[in-house]
């Protein structure tokens, strides 16, 4: 991660838990995860309707697909959240936090959307990471 420069300029506005600019060193293998639900490997759901449930599984989900890559989560530099309903965003950040470096957060969108693949989902996630080539 050293070769990863996460900031926020004073030209943008205050962030709240992302950085607004990433600037990947060369040397640098990239790997981008498909967006990933709060569905188990075993095809069990998180229960409906809990934010907090579905936030943790989606982003272990991204765990899982980021460690089949050679990553971790120190090796992240951008997520994307797909969510149906803002009100719950104070819970995804929190849980989020749980699983990034909140000293050095990674650059981040949300996009509310209308629905996901499966009335039951609330949140997707992806992220891009940059591992140093060995």
């Amino acid at each position: 991660m050293a070769d990863i420069e996460l900031t926020t300029p004073p030209t943008l506005p205050q962030s709240n838990g992302y950085s607004h600019v990433a600037t990947i060193g060369p040397g640098h293998r990239l790997v981008w995860t498909s967006g990933q639900v709060p569905i188990a490997a075993d095809g069990t759901p998180a229960p409906v309707g809990d934010w907090e449930a579905q936030t943790r599984q989606a982003m272990h989900n991204v765990g899982a697909a980021l460690s089949a890559a050679g990553a971790t989560w120190d090796d992240v530099f951008k997520l994307t959240f797909y969510i149906v309903d803002t009100s719950a965003l104070a819970t995804v950040r929190a849980v989020r936090d749980e699983f990034i470096n909140i000293e050095r957060p990674p650059t981040s969108s949300l996009v509310q959307v209308a629905g996901l693949f499966r009335p039951d989902l609330l949140i997707e996630v992806e992220a891009v990471a940059a591992i140093a080539d060995r």
